[in-house]
């Protein structure tokens, strides 16, 4: 499945959906809008990986990247995401900087 990604920002929170295959290949696309969002002036940011069915290491130097621009007040979460990122992300320890939501959560950003 190819990779994809969109960016929608709005008062501060940056929204980026993804789907297909996050590996080293296409890594830097979504470093790029990562990159753009925090350049828009978000101050959290929503993943919503309903529709990603795998993420390699590069994809999580990119949310270390993420993390790193935004700063330790910015709040990043993962909404959706399949179990097997969800375990990439636990066998790294990275899931303790991370707020992850399951689909069916998605209303618990609508204080954010």
């Amino acid at each position: 499945m190819a990779f994809n990604v969109t960016l929608e920002t709005d008062n501060g929170i940056a929204r980026i959906k993804l789907s297909g295959e996050l590996d080293g290949l296409n890594a830097p696309v979504f470093q790029a809008e990562v990159a753009k969002a925090v350049s828009q002036g978000a101050k959290d940011l929503v993943l919503l990986m309903q529709d990603l069915d795998y993420m390699s290491s590069a994809g999580l130097r990119v949310l270390i990247f993420a993390k790193q621009k935004m700063g330790a007040k910015a709040n990043i979460y993962v909404v959706g995401a399949h179990e097997t990122v969800i375990n990439t992300l636990q066998k790294t320890g990275f899931d303790q900087s991370l707020i992850l939501l399951d689909k069916d959560n998605i209303g618990e950003l609508e204080n954010v």
